[in-house]
This record gives C-alpha cells, structure tokens and sequence, in this order.
C-alpha cells in the first residue's frame, strides 16, 4: 500500500477547513447573521464536495479516511476558538448573592454593566438576585468582577435570543444598523 504524504495532508487541509467554517457558519446562524452565514455555507459546501470525492475516490486507503476524520475533529475545536474568539452576540448572567446588601451592583455599574435588581428569598432567608445584559466579548471581564466581589455568589449564564428596550436599547439598535448596511 503507497501512502501519498502529499494527499493526506491535502484531505487533512480540506476537511479541517470544511468542519471549521461549518461550525462558525452554524454559531452565525445561530446568532442571527443570516447573510454571513448563508455566504459562508456557500463555500462550505464546495470544500466540502471537493473532500469527500477526495477520500471515496482513495477508499482502497483507509489511512485517508482517518486523516479526514482528524480533520473533522480539529476543525470543529478550531471553529469553537474562532467563534469564542470572535464573541458575537450578548450574554445574560444572573447572579444570586446572600448578601442582600452586597456591594456587587454598584461595582458593576462603576464598570459600565447595566444591572437590574431585585430581591430574592431562597431556603436560608432573603438573597439579591441580579440580572446583567453583556456583549460577549465582556464576558470574561464581568465574571472577575462578580468573582472578586462576591467569590460565593451562585452565576448562571444564557444567551438571550430577543432584546428590546432598556439599557441595551440604542447600542443594539446601533449595531444592527450597521449590519444592515453591511
């Protein structure tokens, strides 16, 4: 059996970029970013039918078929650096303290975050319980204030898939102005 170097790091190539657009192009999607998306899979299709006729046209080879399932697997890590990377969209954290009377949204305001409040009661008495709207790429930022500030607080975060009105109002409109002109 002849091993062509030169193939498998071709078939290698092609599927690792395949996998890779096709995860960033999935997260667009997923986030609203319809024409990027629907350009992206426009590509991700042709490389795609070029590397699958790559590896069944060279199946009496099954060291083809293990570099293009390696591909598939680094592509989809790399997809996710580049999407987490790449940070589109927003976060929304809540943040449950048992001090009702901590500090925490006073520093996250002083740090530009809009948070809203209110009380909350749990099994051991009276909580604050916080809600905080982020862009993603001020994720990481946000958590280290919530963690030197309140190392116990208890912190879930989500995506939210409709924003309208508020704090968040004018910066959203704004951005999807742009994309609009984009």
């Amino acid at each position: 059996m002849h091993i062509d170097m030169g193939m498998l790091v071709l078939i290698f190539i092609i599927n690792f970029a395949y996998i890779t657009l096709n995860t960033v192009r999935f997260l667009l999607v997923m986030r609203g970013y319809r024409y990027f998306a629907a350009f992206a899979s426009v590509i991700e299709i042709t490389i795609y039918v070029l590397g699958l006729s790559l590896v069944l046209n060279r199946l009496n080879n099954p060291i083809n078929l293990v570099v293009y399932a390696l591909g598939y697997g680094v592509g989809v890590y790399v997809g996710m650096v580049i999407e987490d990377r790449l940070a589109l969209g927003y976060t929304m954290i809540s943040v449950i303290l048992p001090d009702p009377k901590s500090s925490l949204p006073g520093v996250l305001r002083e740090n530009g975050f809009g948070v809203t409040q209110h009380a909350a009661y749990g099994l051991e008495g009276e909580r604050l319980e916080l809600e905080i709207l982020a862009p993603r790429k001020n994720e990481r930022r946000l958590y280290g204030l919530i963690k030197d500030a309140a190392p116990n607080a208890f912190v879930i975060a989500y995506e939210p898939r409709y924003i309208s009105g508020g704090f968040w109002l004018k910066r959203v409109k704004r951005r999807s102005a742009r994309r609009k002109k984009q």
